[in-house]
């Protein structure tokens, strides 16, 4: 049976769900089992696409795989064939209800286990090995696994890579989906960095927000925008504040942040062009001097 997490439940219990709506992209079809307003449910059907997701994934024999809104299970029932075992956490009860009754009496009923709940506030458990493979948004996953110097890259680019490896797998068309979405998507596969680098996500994320805002003018220019000096002075003498250090204002935050561009070789820079490398290095050249960007 499947379990259910406490908070999810009390929100999505089945006597809380308004009747599904038939879905106008459902090819004429109704499907009550669907309810694409509420959860945007849209299952994969090709069994080939299925398959070629799972192939990509290289899963082991002793892999234990978390699978996240399985859905009827058409990716599940695959991924049990490679597997050791898989848990799936799937928002609505009814889904989890028809996956539950795909597998029982089955071999891999016993390596399956099904939890209702919300993913995003539920406690994974545990894996020594973490590699994700996920479904977005085709222009989304694009921008994840972008490159500098290219039109997709940004700072969602610099960000995601920041700790981790994004390579783009596959692209699924709409048409795989039923009932079909709107956009087409995409797969990718995300591999933490290990060892990540030693910085705060809220410092890199800090930088790339000021150098990202017009990403093809130069660092020099983005630092001049209303209220960025304003914010790297009152961040550095919070920061010398909270380690008892003399604030030393004999240099203006302007002339910091140039003498800082300049000694780095980024002042005519691009965030356009930069790679993760550079905004690491141009980070701890502002940390140097005591400016912090979270």
């Amino acid at each position: 049976m499947p379990k259910a997490l406490k908070s999810a439940t009390e929100k999505f219990s089945r006597s809380h769900q308004p009747a599904a709506k038939s879905d106008s992209n459902s090819g004429g079809t109704s499907n009550p089992l669907f309810n694409t307003d509420r959860f945007g449910q849209h299952i994969l059907k090709n069994p080939l696409v299925a398959q070629a997701i799972v192939d990509k994934a290289s899963l082991r024999a002793t892999d234990k795989v978390f699978e996240i809104g399985p859905g009827t299970g058409n990716l599940t029932a695959r991924i049990l064939e490679k597997a050791k075992s898989c848990q799936v956490i799937e928002m609505d009860p009814r889904m989890a209800a028809e996956l539950s009754k795909r597998f029982q009496g089955k071999p891999e009923q016993r390596r399956l286990e099904i939890v209702i709940g919300d993913f995003v506030k539920a406690d994974l458990p545990f894996f020594d090995v973490v590699v994700a493979i996920l479904m977005f948004q085709r222009e989304f996953a694009l921008r994840l696994c972008a490159r500098p110097g290219t039109e997709m890259w940004c700072r969602l680019s610099a960000n995601a890579q920041l700790y981790s490896k994004i390579d783009h797998i596959m692209k699924v068309s709409k048409g795989n989906f039923r009932p079909p979405p709107q956009v087409e998507s995409s797969v990718v596969r995300i591999v933490p960095l290990d060892p990540p680098p030693p910085v705060k996500f809220e410092e890199f994320d800090g930088l790339t927000r000021v150098l990202f805002t017009r990403r093809n003018k130069t660092c020099r220019s983005n630092f001049t925008a209303a209220g960025v000096y304003d914010m790297l002075e009152s961040n550095r003498k919070a920061w010398l504040t909270e380690k008892n250090e003399m604030i030393d204002d004999s240099e203006n935050i302007k002339s910091r942040v140039e003498r800082i561009l300049v000694q780095t070789g980024f002042a005519e820079s691009r965030a356009a062009k930069m790679d993760v490398d550079d905004f690491l290095k141009l980070l701890s050249a502002f940390h140097d001097e005591n400016i912090h960007f979270g």
